[in-house]
């Protein structure tokens, strides 16, 4: 029996595979307690025996790490660092955010002055000894923990990645009850500032990750809980407990992990489809690619702190169904990134909104209908959708129609521009790709997107409402590995690689299988961060031997960048995936009873556009745009001159009408 758990801000989601059969289960989260939530959930759905009983696998995703981060909440901190680089966090890379300001506003430092304690050791760049960590500095440690009280210890010395010697040494020196985390653990890597905030970030948020952990882990015993990396992969929970910094994109990872078993099973074993992906919730649209594995970066943010820990890549703005549409003082029609949030939430909600959202303009087009919205079980208040259109529209000197229809289309562009930056900013077209589509809201752009970009096909996956606790179900279980190794990559050896890489390969296997992994199941694929000497950015090259990893760098360059150069090549890191083979998932096949429309509308600018129930659409059922397929969670508009096909699991092909429809 496996449960797949996400659990998000407003909801906890729940997806539960058992003999050939989907279940799945929502209910309202617990922030104050997350665990009670999924608790509850599993008694809801009838397993708590099962899980007493240890016949219930469990893969969660989590927001207990993301929203302590962005929230500010997590637990007080003291900083240790070499002597004269206690303000390397509040320095940083010397940006600002508004760089022509010239009184912009303050912000707080990560970690407070009085929190950051010195030490003397120091080693120099090539990993010699300049000075010793001496007994006064491990006495200083101990009296500053003692007088502080932090609940955790973060631990960053120069060079550390070379040599960790001093900082086990300070990491033995702390009380057994005090989270302790050290850079060369959490990211062995150069960069100071990097590797410290996420030293840090992992000591902030480690207690509280751990303590929620531990509770969740102990209410399910003795059933084997997983939780879903930021990379994508899953980790036991008794070893994530200690790396919260790797779980900040927990929930959205665990959607394109979802995105990716659908391309897998869209294309063939060894071409899989390749997919652009958009996930359009409330606030926020989030993009990324799909080619084969999940995109990873070490460039990814939290809010104001960067995350250099491997991470999916994904692209962020602010373009939802709760953006706010407003005339700006131009007289120009602006659509987010503020949000109208839940509360007051859209004026079609009908909880006091008088601002046009983006749901609103919708809702007034008709393509949210009151009789189908979340099922019917919340009714849609047109009338305030139309008041709010209606004074938009008097500023703007259009239609009502016309001002919704420029809102959508608008709100089309920002999500376009969202989806060009990961692919022809990259040196990628789209038309090569599939656009899918999942979130509560992406299902009525999904055609529009998909032409903007010249796209032929879409995708909107069944259970796109769920995608993320689906996602946990089919994720591999995966540890992410990496070394600082910096020099000419002509001065790097064949044996010398092989030894490094060998160290990082039995590390990853050691901790898969300390949960439980057969070590023969694991692979391991092994790759460089390589860049021009000079250069500050690195691209992560697949490896076999150095000589043809340059070659391939020349050409990776040349088509991210358009370019390539005469220069020496450097290497900057080592990095290795370590995986194993995920649950074998394979969904049950859909079981429609009709294609007969439940009613037809006559929609603004579309015209006659009939209206069906999306769980009753039988596998192969064909239909013409334009058509309304509902569903409890979402919305899909089959647009004029697009048709779409139901697959046998359930999913949504979608391609323009006189080409076809491809399904692989």
């Amino acid at each position: 029996m496996l449960l797949g758990v996400d659990t998000g801000g407003t909801f906890t989601d729940f997806v539960l595979l058992h003999k050939g059969q989907l279940q799945v289960h929502k209910r309202l989260s617990t922030p104050d307690a997350p665990e009670r939530a999924i608790l509850e959930g599993i008694a809801a759905m009838g397993l708590s025996d099962a899980a007493r009983a240890g016949e219930l696998t469990i893969v969660h995703g989590s927001t207990v790490a993301t929203n302590a981060a962005l929230e500010r909440k997590g637990v007080p901190t003291l900083y240790v660092a070499n002597k004269g680089l206690a303000d390397v966090l509040s320095i940083g890379r010397q940006t600002r955010d508004e760089l022509y300001n010239l009184t912009p506003a303050p912000r707080s430092n990560p970690v407070a002055r009085e929190d950051c304690l010195e030490v003397s050791a120091r080693l120099a760049a090539d990993g010699t000894r300049v000075s010793d960590l001496s007994n006064e500095d491990i006495s200083a440690l101990q009296r500053a923990i003692a007088e502080r009280k932090p609940a955790a210890v973060a631990i960053n010395l120069l060079y550390s990645f070379i040599n960790d010697e001093d900082e086990k040494t300070l990491e033995a020196a702390c009380p057994a009850d005090v989270f302790v985390s050290r850079s060369s653990f959490v990211l062995p890597e150069y960069g100071e500032y990097e590797r410290g905030m996420a030293t840090w970030l992992n000591a902030y948020l480690g207690p509280k990750v751990q303590g929620y952990l531990n509770r969740l882990a102990s209410g399910v015993a003795p059933s084997p809980l997983g939780v879903m990396q930021s990379s994508g992969g899953t980790i036991d929970a008794a070893q994530a407990a200690n790396r919260a910094v790797n779980l900040l994109l927990s929930g959205p990872a665990g959607g394109l992990a979802a995105a990716k078993f659908f391309a897998e099973t869209l294309g063939t074993p060894d071409q899989p489809e390749k997919l652009l992906t958009f996930d359009m919730g409330g606030t926020s649209t989030d993009v990324a690619m799909i080619d084969g594995e999940l995109k990873l970066t070490n460039q990814g943010k939290l809010g104001p702190y960067p995350v250099a820990v491997p991470m999916v890549d994904m692209h962020t703005i602010g373009a939802g169904g709760g953006s706010i549409a407003q005339v700006d003082a131009g007289g120009l029609l602006q659509v987010g990134p503020e949000s109208a949030g839940a509360t007051p939430g859209p004026a079609c909600y009908g909880q006091g909104g008088t601002q046009v959202t983006v749901t609103d303009a919708n809702a007034y087009l008709g393509r949210l209908h009151p009789d189908y919205f979340l099922g019917g079980a919340m009714a849609l208040d047109t009338e305030s959708a139309t008041q709010a259109i209606e004074a938009l529209a008097k500023q703007l000197g259009l239609s009502p129609n016309e001002a919704a229809l420029g809102v959508i289309r608008l709100a089309n562009e920002h999500m376009a521009a969202a989806l060009r930056v990961i692919s022809v900013q990259r040196g990628y077209n789209p038309a090569d790709f599939r656009l899918c589509c999942f979130g509560g809201a992406g299902g009525l752009h999904v055609c529009a997107l998909a032409e903007s970009l010249g796209m032929s096909r879409a995708l909107v996956p069944v259970h796109g409402g769920v995608l993320s606790a689906l996602g946990m179900l089919v994720a591999n279980p995966e540890r992410q590995l990496s070394r600082s190794l910096q020099r000419p990559l002509e001065d790097c050896s064949e044996t010398e690689l092989a030894r490094e890489f060998t160290a990082l390969v039995s590390d990853g296997t050691q901790q898969l299988t300390a949960e439980g992994v057969a070590s023969e199941a694991i692979s391991a694929e092994l790759s460089l961060d390589l860049r021009y000497q000079g250069q500050s950015f690195s691209l992560t090259i697949p490896y076999q031997d150095p000589a043809s990893a340059a070659d391939a760098f020349h050409s990776a360059h040349a088509h991210r960048y358009g370019h390539r150069l005469g220069i020496g090549i450097e290497l900057v890191n080592l990095r290795v995936s370590c995986k194993a083979p995920g649950h074998k998932v394979q969904l049950p096949r859909h079981n429609g009873s009709t294609a007969k429309a439940l009613q037809t509308l006559d929609l603004p600018e579309i015209g006659e556009t009939p209206v069906y129930q999306r769980e009753a659409l039988p596998a192969g059922t064909r239909l013409q745009g334009p058509a309304l397929i509902c569903e409890t969670v979402s919305t899909t508009l089959v647009a004029p001159g697009w048709e779409v096909e139901v697959d046998p699991v359930g999913n949504l092909l979608l391609g323009p009408a006189a080409a076809g429809i491809k399904t692989n």
